[in-house]
């Protein structure tokens, strides 16, 4: 079967296409033939090394996945060939404390496909069954396979750690990213006023299209003053922060008294300060977040699959054109979720 992968850490030019041998399935996995993957930050922080980290070679990329069932394995019951199914990006061991409470992005082997383990820029992908989940007709892989890693991030970072409320001001930074799309839609979803950050006049429409009642540049505009116009000085209840650095100043300051700043990643650098007098004066809550539960999947999912949650499709290059992929999301020239086709 072809793969893209990696041999080595560094830039784009780093992905190489080779042929492999097929995985080998166990009994309690499926074989799935990918017919779509999309591409995360994820997938560019390994590619590149992440500090600390080690990661075993060569490796394959990608953790959003979308295909067909091509055979299961003997211990199997609920899934079948044919199948059309995307899959949860996030493996876990289904035994310990936490993943018999639920809690089974807090496992302590909890990990991610294109991770710790090969992801789907593979034809072919062994994957357990449990996170096979079958999807409508009517949607395709491409758009299947758009949708799980970030809709499951947003959703917890909303719903289960900010507790979003109906009614609440939001404020989502960098609104062309998968994660600031689809949070957008699900505050939308509960009834929330909407502030979106993005870069420019076109991406600026587009984050009004998802829904966003208000729309900052945040090149050309100062985004705490910007939101305390919108939101009468009083500022936001809830800010979906995932930017880092150089947005976190102006996130802490666009919040409300009693407001929840949620976190998910630090793209543009990690070191990040807090007043600690703002902090308890104003009785903010700083919450970090880190994907999501099989339960929240399966929920996000019902609204998908209903057509209530879109996913955004920015662009689709075949496996062979990998690398161009990869350099479109790191020139931050895409609104929504790049994908590869298999």
């Amino acid at each position: 079967m072809r793969v893209a992968r990696i041999h080595q850490h560094g830039g784009a030019e780093v992905l190489v296409s080779e042929d492999v041998p097929e995985p080998k399935i166990k009994g309690n996995q499926v074989l799935v033939r990918v017919r779509a993957c999309a591409l995360n930050h994820l997938d560019l922080f390994v590619r590149t090394g992440i500090p600390g980290m080690k990661f075993a070679m060569p490796h394959v990329l990608g953790s959003d996945i979308a295909g067909e069932i091509v055979e299961v394995g003997d211990l199997c019951e609920r899934v079948k060939p044919g199948w059309r199914v995307l899959l949860s990006p996030g493996l876990s061991c289904r035994q310990c404390e936490q993943c018999l409470s639920g809690n089974d992005n807090l496992c302590r082997r909890y990990t991610l496909f294109g991770y710790g383990v090969d992801g789907g820029n593979a034809e072919l992908l062994a994957a357990p069954e449990y996170g096979a989940i079958p999807i409508p007709d009517e949607l395709s892989f491409e758009e299947a396979a758009a949708v799980p890693l970030v809709f499951l991030t947003a959703w917890h970072m909303l719903l289960t750690r900010a507790r979003l409320q109906p009614g609440e001001d939001v404020l989502v930074l960098a609104a062309s990213s998968g994660v600031g799309s689809a949070a957008i839609q699900i505050a939308k979803m509960f009834q929330c006023r909407v502030i979106a950050t993005a870069g420019g006049d076109e991406k600026l429409g587009k984050a009004r299209g998802l829904g966003a009642d208000h729309a900052i540049d945040h090149y050309r505009q100062d985004i705490s003053a910007e939101v305390k116009r919108i939101t009468g000085k009083r500022g936001v209840d809830v800010v979906v922060e995932h930017v880092g650095a150089a947005t976190w100043p102006k996130s802490l300051e666009s919040l409300a008294p009693s407001g929840r700043l949620v976190t998910c990643g630090a793209t543009t650098g990690f070191d990040a300060r807090v007043d600690l007098r703002y902090l308890f004066s104003k009785q903010w809550s700083l919450l970090g977040s880190f994907m999501g539960t099989m339960g929240e999947l399966h929920q996000v999912l019902k609204f998908v699959f209903r057509g209530q949650l879109k996913a955004v499709v920015d662009r689709v290059y075949p496996l062979s054109e990998i690398r161009a992929a990869h350099e479109r999301v790191e020139r931050k020239e895409q609104f929504g979720k790049v994908l590869v086709r298999l």
